[in-house]
C-alpha cells in the first residue's frame, strides 16, 4: 500500500469548464439488432432515414422510400412558420436553446426541451418495435414523441392554449467531420410524397392521422384527452412543407402523443400500433431493454456523470446493431446516420473497452460471430499480402474502409473476450490469425523493413506505408492470443509466444534505426528531442501533418506494449504533442485538419484516439491521467445526451466512449498495469472518494476473473472502508491496494481489518480474495448485502 500527495486533481465539473457541450450532435433511438433507427438532432428534430450513408447492398429494399425530417417547434398557433418564430435559429445552427436529457428509466427515452413565451416545453422519444423483438431485423420500427408542457413560469402572463408545429420535411442537411459541418439547404423542403389529414377536419381528442396518397400512414396523433387542437396546413407557395400543429391546454403535464413510422405503413399495422398507445409501447420497451441490459457488472462511481456516461454508452452500443433479414447474421455498426457500416478497428476496441469490460459477454460473442464466419474471405490491403484463411476482414457487405489494422484488434478483441468471460469459443480463429501474422512477418519481397509487417493501408489516406498503427494492433493481438493459449496449455503458444517476443525486437530495432534519420526540435527548455515517425516506410510528408499522426501514430506505442512510457522516443513524442511549435498555429473550435496537438490531454482530432492518456497511466501521472480521462467523458461526450463524436462537431453516434470507460475502469480496478498483478485505487479519482461516498465496482471482468470492489468513505473524511471479493480463474501472484491521496485521511479497512494509511503493503491473493476461509467467507456474505442494498438505492 502507497500513499502519495498530490496539490488538486481536475473532476467532470472541472473538465465542463474546458470543454462546451457537444455541439451539432444527434442521438439514436431505436431497438437492439434492427436494421433501421431513428436520429434526434440537437434542435429537437428526428430524422427517419431507412437507408443512411454507408449501407449500400444491405438497405437496397428500402431505396425508394423517402426520407423524413421531423422538425418540432414550438408555437402559439396554427399560423405559417416565419423567421421571427421563437426558436426558428436553432432549426438550422446549433444555438444552445435545447437542451437534451434521458428519463430514468430503462428503455432509452430522450428528451428535447425548449423555452418559449414562460413555458418549458418538452418532446420525449422513444423507439419500439412492433412485435417487441427483433426476429428478423426489419420489423415495423416506430417512433413515440411526447410532446409535452413542462414547466410554467410563475407571475408571468402565459397564453391560454400553446402547442407544437410539426414540419414534415425533406432531410435538408448533410455531415462531414469538420467542426460547423452540416451542409444546409436553406429554406423549407417538401416531403417527396403528398400528404394529407385524415380526417380532414378531426375532432382534437379523437386524433388524426397524416397519409399519402395510397392510403399508408405516414404520420399521426393518438387520441387523448389533454389535446385541443389538431390543424393541418398543407405546403404552399410560403411554405414548401406540410406542417401539423398540436394545440395544448396550457397547463403543466398536459401532452398529445405522436406516432412517426420509420417507413410509411399500411394502416391495419399504424392502429395496432397506436392501440398500444405510447405509455404500453413504452412498458413493452422498458421490459426489452431491461433484458438487454441484464449482467451482474455494476460500476456505480460516486460521480453521476461519469456513470451515466457508463450506462447510456451500453445502450447506444447495443443500438447500434442489426440482424439482416437476408441473412440473419448479426452485426456491430460504426455509427447511426452517418457510419452506417463497419469499421473494424474502431467496433473491435469498443466491443472490448466498452461492452465486455462492463460483462457484456453475450453481446460481445454476438457481434464477433460475422468476423469468425469472414475470416479469410478478403485479402489484406497491401501489395505483398495474399488471400490468406486466418486473416480477420471487415465483411465485404458492411466494408467501409480495410486498414491492416483490422486483423490485430478483432484478434486483440477475440483474446480479451476468452481472457474476460473465460469463454474460449475463438480459439481456432486466434490460432489462425497468429498463423497470418507469423506468415507475414516473415516475408521479405518488399520495400519495407524485414521481420516487420509488410507495407499495407493504415489510414483513410490509403497509402500502403508500414505504418504504427497496424504493427501496433497486431502485436497487442498476438500477446492477448498468446495469454489466452497458455491458459488453455495449447500445444502452440511457446511457438507464437517466441514469435510476440522476435516481433518486438525486429520492430524497435527498426523504429530506432529510423529515428536516426528524422528532424530534431527545440522545446521550452532548450532540450532537443527527436520528432518520432508514424511510419517505418512510405509515409507521406501530410501525414506527419495531419490529425492520424496523433490518433494512429508512435503515441500508440506504448498501448501497443511495443515501448514503455519512460522510453526516449516516447517522452519526445508526448512532449511534441503537449508543448511542441506546432500548438503556436493551433486554433481551438476550429476544424479538426490542424498540425495535431493535446488538448487537455484530449486529441484536436478523434477524441477516443487519445492513446496519450495510457502513457500517463502506465507512469502513474495522475494528474494527466485524469486530465485527459475527464477530458474525454466531458469533451469527447455530450454532457447532455453522453453520445460520442467521431470529432468535436462532426460526426455523432458514432462508437467512441470504449477508451473513457477502459481507462475509468483501470482507475480502479486494473488487471494490465504488469503481469500476474492487480491494482486497486491506483489512480482513483478523489472525486469518487469524497466524505460520505461510495463506490460499487460489482462483477468487473478481469483477465483472473471477475473482481469485485466497494469503497466507502467515513462522513468525516478519516475512513477509507474497502471491501474486495473475486472469482479468480488464474490468480495474480500479488495484489496490490494503492491509498488515494485524500486529505484527512486517518484509518483504511481492507475487508474489515484495520491497516495504517501511509504503509506501503502487498497483499496476497489469498487474504483479499479466498473464499473457502470462514472468515473470509463472512467477507464475501457482507460484499453480497452491501451490493444487494446499493442495487436498491
Amino acid at each position: 500500500m502507497k500513499k502519495t500527495a498530490i496539490k488538486t486533481e481536475p473532476d467532470f465539473q472541472t473538465a465542463c469548464g474546458w470543454w462546451s457541450e457537444l455541439p451539432n450532435k444527434w442521438t439514436p433511438i431505436g431497438w437492439r439488432d434492427h436494421m433501421h433507427r431513428f436520429n434526434v438532432l440537437w434542435n429537437g428534430s428526428v430524422l427517419a432515414t431507412a437507408t443512411p450513408t454507408g449501407t449500400k447492398e444491405r438497405t437496397k429494399a428500402w431505396e425508394h422510400e423517402p426520407a423524413l425530417h421531423l422538425n418540432i417547434m414550438p408555437a402559439k398557433d396554427a399560423q405559417p412558420v416565419t423567421s421571427w418564430m421563437p426558436n426558428i435559429s436553432s432549426r438550422r445552427v446549433d444555438d444552445g436553446m435545447v437542451r437534451q436529457g434521458w428519463l430514468p428509466d430503462d428503455v432509452p427515452v430522450l428528451w428535447s426541451e425548449w423555452v418559449a413565451d414562460g413555458l418549458v416545453l418538452r418532446a420525449e422519444m422513444f423507439g419500439h418495435c412492433a412485435g417487441g423483438e427483433t426476429r428478423r431485423g426489419d420489423e415495423p420500427l416506430f417512433a413515440w414523441i411526447r410532446l409535452r408542457i413542462h414547466r410554467l413560469c410563475p407571475a408571468v402572463p402565459l397564453e391560454s392554449r400553446y402547442g407544437f408545429q410539426l414540419l414534415i420535411e425533406d432531410p435538408w442537411l448533410g455531415a462531414c467531420m469538420n467542426l460547423r459541418h452540416f451542409e444546409v439547404q436553406s429554406g423549407f423542403h417538401a416531403h417527396k410524397r403528398t400528404l394529407a389529414l385524415e380526417p380532414a377536419v378531426p375532432a382534437a381528442a379523437a386524433g388524426c392521422r397524416v397519409v399519402e396518397t395510397d392510403g399508408k400512414v405516414r404520420l399521426g396523433v393518438a387520441p387523448g384527452k389533454a389535446c385541443t387542437g389538431l390543424v393541418f396546413n398543407p405546403r404552399d407557395e410560403k411554405v414548401a412543407c406540410d406542417r401539423l400543429f398540436v394545440e395544448l391546454p396550457v397547463r403543466a403535464g398536459a401532452s398529445a402523443d405522436v406516432l412517426l413510422p420509420m417507413l410509411s405503413c399500411d394502416r391495419a399495422t399504424f392502429d395496432r400500433e397506436l392501440a398500444l398507445g405510447y405509455d404500453g409501447a413504452r412498458r413493452d420497451a422498458n421490459r426489452f431493454w431491461k433484458r438487454q441490459l441484464q449482467t451482474p457488472t455494476r460500476f456505480m462511481t460516486p460521480d453521476a456523470d461519469v456513470t451515466d456516461a457508463v450506462r447510456q454508452n451500453v445502450r447506444f452500443h447495443l443500438n447500434l446493431s442489426e440482424r439482416n433479414p437476408a441473412t440473419g447474421k448479426y452485426c456491430k455498426l460504426t455509427g447511426s446516420w452517418v457510419y452506417a457500416d463497419l469499421w473494424a478497428t474502431g467496433v473491435a476496441v469498443d466491443l472490448s473497452m466498452l461492452l465486455d469490460t462492463l460483462g457484456h459477454h453475450e453481446a460481445v460473442a454476438r457481434y464477433l460471430e460475422i468476423f469468425r464466419d469472414e475470416q479469410g474471405t478478403v485479402a489484406p490491403p497491401g501489395d505483398g499480402y495474399e488471400l490468406h484463411p486466418g486473416y480477420l476482414c471487415t465483411p465485404k457487405l458492411y466494408k467501409s474502409i480495410d486498414w491492416l489494422s483490422d486483423n490485430g484488434a478483432v484478434l486483440w478483441t477475440m483474446a480479451r473476450y476468452a481472457l474476460l468471460s473465460g469463454n474460449t469459443t475463438f480459439t481456432e480463429c486466434i490460432v489462425k490469425s497468429c498463423d497470418w501474422i507469423k506468415v507475414n512477418r516473415a516475408r521479405t519481397h518488399h520495400a519495407g523493413y524485414k521481420g516487420v509487417l509488410p507495407p499495407a493501408v493504415a489510414t483513410d489516406a490509403q497509402t500502403k506505408i508500414q505504418a504504427v498503427f497496424s504493427i501496433g494492433w497486431n502485436y497487442l493481438g498476438l500477446c492477448a492470443a498468446v495469454q489466452v493459449l497458455e491458459r488453455l496449455n495449447h500445444p502452440r503458444a511457446a511457438e507464437f509466444a517466441a514469435e510476440a517476443k522476435a516481433y518486438r525486437e525486429d520492430y524497435v530495432k527498426a523504429l530506432r534505426h529510423k529515428c536516426k534519420t528524422m528532424p530534431t526540435w527545440t522545446d521550452a527548455k532548450g532540450k532537443k528531442r527527436r520528432f518520432v515517425p508514424t511510419a517505418l516506410v512510405g509515409d507521406q510528408p501530410e501525414e506527419s501533418r495531419h490529425g492520424f499522426y496523433l490518433d494512429t501514430g508512435p503515441l500508440f506505442n506504448v498501448f501497443a506494449g511495443l515501448l514503455p512510457a519512460t522510453d526516449p522516443l516516447m517522452q519526445d513524442t508526448l512532449a511534441w504533442f503537449r508543448e511542441g511549435p506546432q500548438r503556436e498555429f493551433y486554433r481551438r473550435d476550429s476544424n479538426c485538419w490542424q498540425v495535431p496537438v493535446l488538448d487537455h490531454e484530449m486529441s484536436s482530432c478523434e477524441p477516443v484516439y487519445s492513446w496519450n492518456i495510457f502513457h500517463s497511466w502506465q507512469l502513474g501521472d495522475r494528474a494527466k491521467f485524469l486530465e485527459g480521462m475527464y477530458s474525454l467523458f466531458a469533451g469527447g461526450l455530450s454532457q447532455q445526451t453522453r453520445v460520442g463524436c467521431e470529432t468535436r462537431g462532426g460526426i455523432s453516434a458514432v462508437i467512441s466512449a470504449g477508451t473513457a470507460v477502459y481507462l475509468a475502469r483501470l482507475a480502479v480496478i486494473d488487471d494490465m498495469l504488469a503481469a500476474n498483478e492487480l491494482h486497486l485505487l491506483r489512480l482513483a479519482p478523489l472525486a469518487w472518494l469524497k466524505p460520505g461516498d461510495e463506490g460499487l465496482y460489482d462483477q468487473m471482468p478481469t483477465i483472473y476473473g471477475p473482481v469485485s470492489l466497494r469503497t466507502k468513505v467515513s462522513k468525516d473524511g478519516k475512513t477509507l472502508d474497502v471491501n474486495c471479493a473475486a472469482e479468480f480463474r488464474s490468480a495474480p501472484k500479488k495484489v496490490i491496494l494503492h491509498v488515494p491521496p485524500m486529505p484527512g485521511l486517518k484509518t483504511v479497512k481492507v475487508n474489515g481489518k484495520k491497516v495504517a494509511a501511509g504503509k506501503k503493503v502487498t497483499f496476497r491473493y489469498r487474504f483479499l480474495f479466498h473464499t473457502g476461509d470462514e472468515k473470509e467467507g463472512k467477507v464475501a456474505e457482507h460484499y453480497k448485502k452491501f451490493a444487494a442494498t446499493k442495487a436498491a438505492k
